[in-house]
């Protein structure tokens, strides 16, 4: 039965942050906490935890559509990024520390970039409220992927499992075969939309009507602040931070819409989204720990729902784990392609685009 202490679930995600917090103030194996907690702890668990399709009821989900707690959960996750932030880039400042500490509070930097800074920016970013829109780019400026904000709504949500979306990987493309086709294709496709848009308003050139130019104004100024009060290391250092971000986003993006295809109408249109078409995973930690992600097959087929009310289809393909797990697969090709590809066969999947 759904009551308001549902929504505290939600809080089991900053589990991460508190790690990372560790991380940034320790040295040695204590800044790994982060990595091992989020590929080692994790994976393991949900081998053994059975995944869970029950969905709300129609009751439940009209209470939790409701519940304000929800939002504020989110709204948290913007303050604790920035402070997090700034802890991180004071930490590199310590005398003498080795190259293992560094590293490790880079890794757990790039951690929250992807799980927080974009996850958490994808979520509100779907928002109509003009509010929650700042603060998803809020969130993706600590990550400095301002333009997914741009290409994911408008781009991806369009095109998703076609051979227009450059966050679609095709059938037997790798992970880092992938890695290159969406970082390009996303930021292309992003001056692209954004280009097209000021046109039709009539701005045309250089000009700050142009989101996607503003964007990366934006981001400049806070590299320069940031190179400014800290120096060119933290500022190269935190640069590697928000590109492991970005990749560990574009990794969830090929685990998510690997090999799947729309099939393509008359008019030379595709057919309309359906759960099919995005790879689903009810594995409970794994939901839990990014906002329900896994379930995307939901947020596909109807964008607008929120991360609470997300659904479970019987027609929508299943990961055989989480995203945790499914990202440490992906990152052996050959393992990959034999487990998803018998997916594919299971679920009569099999295409190209």
């Amino acid at each position: 039965m759904y009551t308001s202490i549902s929504a505290f679930k939600y809080i089991t995600p900053f589990i991460l942050y508190v790690l990372s917090l560790l991380a940034f103030q320790g040295e040695g194996l204590i800044c790994y906490a982060p990595l091992m907690y989020t590929f080692f702890s994790v994976p393991l668990l949900e081998l053994f935890i059975k995944a869970s399709p029950a969905n709300l009821d129609e009751v439940e989900e009209s209470l939790a559509k409701q519940n304000k707690v929800y939002d504020f959960i989110l709204y948290a996750a913007i303050i604790m990024q920035y402070y997090s932030l700034w802890v991180f880039l004071n930490s590199l400042q310590a005398p003498a520390l080795s190259t293992a500490t560094i590293a490790g509070r880079v890794i757990s930097m790039g951690l929250l970039c992807g799980a927080f800074g974009i996850n958490v920016a994808h979520e509100l970013g779907h928002r109509v409220n003009k509010m929650e829109q700042t603060f998803a780019k809020m969130l993706l400026l600590t990550s400095l992927y301002m333009h997914f904000f741009i290409e994911h709504n408008k781009g991806h949500h369009k095109h998703v499992a076609t051979a227009s979306d450059p966050s679609t990987a095709k059938y037997n493309q790798s992970l880092y075969a992938f890695w290159q086709q969406t970082l390009i294709g996303t930021y292309k496709s992003a001056w692209k939309i954004a280009n097209e848009e000021a046109a039709k308003k009539g701005h045309t050139g250089f000009t700050l009507r142009n989101e996607m130019l503003l964007f990366q104004i934006i981001q400049l100024l806070l590299l320069v602040g940031i190179f400014i009060l800290f120096g060119w290391t933290t500022t190269l250092l935190f640069m590697v931070a928000a590109l492991m971000g970005g990749l560990l986003l574009e990794s969830v993006n090929y685990i998510e819409h690997y090999g799947l295809t729309r099939n393509e109408t008359e008019n030379h249109q595709f057919e309309r989204v359906q759960p099919h078409h995005s790879w689903n995973s009810n594995h409970i930690i794994g939901r839990l720990m990014l906002f329900e992600l896994s379930r995307h097959s939901d947020h596909h087929y109807l964008a607008s729902r929120k991360y609470q009310i997300l659904r479970s289809y019987d027609n929508a393909p299943q990961m055989p784990t989480g995203y945790p797990g499914m990202i440490l697969l992906s990152l052996v090709p050959p393992l990959w392609f034999k487990v998803m590809n018998n997916q594919m066969k299971k679920y009569d999947l099999i295409k190209t685009i």
